[in-house]
This record gives structure tokens, sequence and C-alpha cells, in this order.
């Protein structure tokens, strides 16, 4: 199993998850966080004074899925939420030793 986290940027959220329900992903986590990258924020004016915004706004989805279906989540997710300018996000795939759905003590694929 792979954990996919994903940051993208909020307005494209919706486009994104409705291609990973196409592509048969049942389940994920989203995060409204704030953070920066290679854009390091950006100045805004507000009531005539200038002040620098640090943390851009960005939305942190996380899903876990079977190992053959990670390159396809991290297709989808890829060609849906990018707009080819700076800020668009990361991905990252990492191992998942276990999983277990508490309601029914059901593990690994069958908890997904």
């Amino acid at each position: 199993m792979k954990l996919i986290i994903a940051t993208i940027k909020p307005f494209k959220l919706e486009e994104v998850r409705e291609a990973l329900t196409e592509a048969g992903v049942r389940g994920m986590m989203v995060t409204e966080i704030k953070g920066f990258g290679s854009q390091s924020g950006h100045t805004e004016i507000y009531r005539g004074a200038e002040y620098a915004v640090n943390f851009v706004p960005k939305i942190k989805l996380e899903i876990v899925v079977s190992a053959a279906m990670a390159d396809q989540v991290v297709e989808t997710i890829t060609s849906t939420a990018k707009t080819g300018k700076i800020g668009d996000g990361k991905i990252f795939v990492l191992d998942v030793e276990q999983a277990i759905r508490v309601r029914t003590g059901e593990t690994n694929d069958d908890a997904l």
C-alpha cells in the first residue's frame, strides 16, 4: 500500500476530487494548510499598506491506495491540479506498513 500526500491550489480541490473518484479512489483526507515553496510568499496591499504574506493557502490531500494503483493516482492528481504556474504543489509517495478499518477489524487492502 502507498500513502500519497499532495499539496494543491485550493480552487483545484473539487476538480481533483472528481477525477480521483472516477479513477476509483474510495476515500481521502483533506486539510486546509498554509506553506511556501519556491514562490516564498508574496506581498499584498491592505488599506493602503503593503505587507508580506509569507505563507500561501494550500490544500493537503492524503490518500492510501494499493501499490498497483499509486502511479495512476499520482498521474491523475498531476494532470488535474496542474495550471502551469508557480505554486501548483507537490506530491509525495510513501510506503504504508499496515492499515486497519476500526469498525470491522479488516486489515491492509481489505481495509481500504
